[in-house]
């Protein structure tokens, strides 16, 4: 292809059960550091997000997405390629859905672009549910990081936003019933997906974050996070 641009009472025994249970659960809680061995070695300075791709029923979410990927990334101190430039390239060449530009080769993509890493985003969530005493707006994203220089898997990611998070329940299963109703219409009407993407992107592509993906060379903390769990 060519391109143009959880009050029992409890023995002691019982007791003892349950602090052990507790401690158990607490450490399987603890996340497992990550493995940042190749993105140290390959610290790439510039990157290519290609449009994400949809596994949501919501035909907006691709590109509600991609239009809040940029900042995080260039706040953790990356260049970015515009990603409406690299998505006007690829449907220039041919290529109109997210599918059959997440199947165009690594290496012809660093021929095309010259970014050192490639962002692949997979759109798990995305829209506004109803679910008879709930309503809520969700965004879940995963994400991929591949070096283009020699097709490896640099990071990889997923986070997740609620427009229910932090929203108090009250007034009982007839005002719970009410403002699930409310909050449905509402945020159907806003849009309220939108802003919940920017806040997953935010979540899946700032660095600093737990298992999040390392600063850049434009950022001031650029080799300083040692890619540990904070």
């Amino acid at each position: 292809m060519r391109f143009r641009i959880p009050s029992l009472r409890l023995s002691r025994a019982g007791l003892a059960a349950a602090a052990a249970a507790a401690l158990l659960a607490t450490g399987c809680a603890t996340p497992t550091p990550y493995d940042y061995s190749a993105f140290k070695q390959s610290r790439p300075t510039s990157i290519l997000v290609l449009p994400p791709l949809n596994s949501s029923p919501d035909v907006a979410a691709t590109y509600s997405m991609l239009a809040q990927v940029t900042q995080p990334l260039a706040e953790s101190g990356y260049y970015v390629l515009p990603v409406s430039l690299v998505d006007e390239t690829f449907r220039q060449n041919g290529l109109h859905n997210p599918g059959e530009m997440h199947e165009v080769g690594v290496q012809k993509l660093h021929e095309i672009f010259g970014a050192d890493a490639a962002l692949y985003i997979d759109i798990k969530q995305y829209g506004t549910s109803y679910a008879v005493l709930s309503s809520e707006s969700r965004v879940t994203a995963e994400a991929r990081l591949i070096d283009l220089r020699n097709e490896q898997l640099l990071w990889q990611g997923q986070a997740t936003a609620s427009s229910a998070e932090g929203r108090s329940s009250s007034g009982g299963l007839v005002g719970l019933l009410v403002q699930a109703v409310v909050a449905q219409i509402v945020e159907s009407v806003t849009n309220q997906s939108h802003p919940i993407a920017g806040i997953t992107s935010t979540r899946l592509l700032a660095a600093g974050r737990p298992n999040g993906i390392l600063y850049g060379p434009r950022s001031p903390n650029y080799q300083k996070d040692g890619g540990a769990p904070r």
